[in-house]
């Protein structure tokens, strides 16, 4: 692995890191949290048209940039640093690569180039609050959480040529305003159980789509009710690569958010250093105080090891190597101590709404709640890698 960045990269990484320094103050997040939406379409707009970003790891073929996740990560941990409310994660980092690697030629010729340039975004839809089991991240992913051919879940039964789906899927990243929704449901009862995806437009007759209240306000979320709903099935009936595929988007997905976590972690610690330079406490700033010092080291030494975690999952993905899992793990361990120092050591005004310490922390918790926790994060890597079968075969 060599640890420098490109030419290429380093300009991925100054160009956005300009247009959201330029669009994405703490005002316009807040304003951009207040729209119906939940973030801002002009933003992603620049985004799609000055940055080539929705397209940045897709195929030339389909309209994108052809790079690959390393790069897509890198914009991440921009993005992550102002909090920017996008598309990004449901539509680049969790929808497109399914539709990539499971979709016919003609679902990728009639959606990628939508994707790549901005114009269409997209959701993936996990019934119950199975997402980090679905993508591999603290579970096997064998398919149980789509229902299991049991009641709950989002059931699909086949009526001649046509898909219908019914059921209810509660903690949908996007799923409010993505204007296509994949879907993953069970059929077959138990005889031929298998979990396939489906794809639902936005205005389809029979869907309901409810914008929840989420803790982080940043990562909007969405009930999404579907009451015999016509689908499109993605890929191949048999289902066979769903799960294989779910599990590589779910590695691929980890690397990226650990490299956006440890954006937002470098920002909160950038933030507390700046105002514990300013802030005067007995005639002298606070920060000159040594334990203000050492819990703000601490706090550094934790970022800078999460950021050599996640820039080498960034680049073991790219290379075939599965260590998304770990990497998030100490991305949101770092993002979460580096918000929770900010807002104690801001004193007073940390605590406060007008501030923006407690969206960082949010994002920290919020992420943990969805992908997480850390600590099954970590098990679930440590069963993949047998890290515990030789000692447990000596105690037998």
């Amino acid at each position: 692995m060599d640890a420098g960045f490109t030419a290429e990269q380093d300009g991925i990484r100054r160009s956005l890191r300009e247009l959201l320094r330029k669009r994405c103050g703490p005002e316009e997040l807040r304003a951009a949290l207040d729209t119906p939406a939940g973030h801002a379409p002009a933003l992603w707009a620049a985004l799609a048209d000055q940055l080539g970003l929705p397209g940045l790891a897709l195929p030339e073929a389909y309209g994108g940039i052809g790079c690959s996740v390393t790069e897509l990560a890198l914009a991440a941990e921009g993005s992550g640093r102002a909090l920017a409310p996008s598309p990004l994660l449901a539509t680049c980092v969790l929808a497109a690569p399914l539709i990539l690697a499971l979709g016919t030629d003609t679902q990728r010729a009639a959606l990628l180039p939508r994707i790549a340039d901005g114009t269409l975004t997209a959701a993936l839809a996990v019934p119950g609050a199975a997402l980090a089991t679905a993508l591999a991240l603290t579970g096997t992913g064998d398919g149980d959480w789509a229902g299991g051919g049991r009641a709950g879940g989002v059931q699909a039964r086949r009526a001649g040529d046509v898909w219908r789906l019914y059921g209810q899927v509660d903690q949908v990243l996007d799923g409010h305003s993505a204007q296509l929704l994949l879907v993953a449901a069970h059929t077959g009862g138990f005889a031929r159980s298998r979990t396939l995806l489906f794809l639902v437009t936005g205005d389809a007759a029979g869907l309901v789509r409810i914008r929840q209240t989420a803790l982080d306000a940043t990562r909007p979320q969405a009930r999404v009710q579907l009451r015999d709903v016509e689908a499109e099935l993605l890929g191949a009936e048999d289902g066979s690569e769903v799960l294989a595929a779910l599990s590589a988007v779910g590695d691929t997905a980890a690397a990226v958010l650990a490299c956006e976590a440890v954006g937002a972690a470098d920002h909160a610690l950038e933030r507390t250093v700046e105002y514990v330079k300013q802030r005067e406490q007995f005639g002298r700033a606070i920060g000159s105080f040594q334990a203000v010092k050492h819990r703000l080291a601490d706090v550094y030494v934790q970022v800078q090891a999460a950021r050599s975690a996640a820039y080498f999952a960034a680049w073991a993905t790219a290379h075939g190597e599965q260590v998304g899992g770990l990497a998030l793990a100490q991305a949101l361990e770092a993002l979460r101590g580096a918000a929770a120092e900010g807002i104690q050591l801001h004193g007073g005004i940390g605590f406060t709404w007008e501030h923006e310490a407690h969206l960082y922390f949010k994002r920290a918790a919020g992420d943990e709640l969805l992908f997480g926790p850390v600590h099954r994060l970590r098990a679930h890597a440590a069963d993949a890698a047998h890290l515990f079968d030789q000692g447990r075969e000596v105690a037998v």
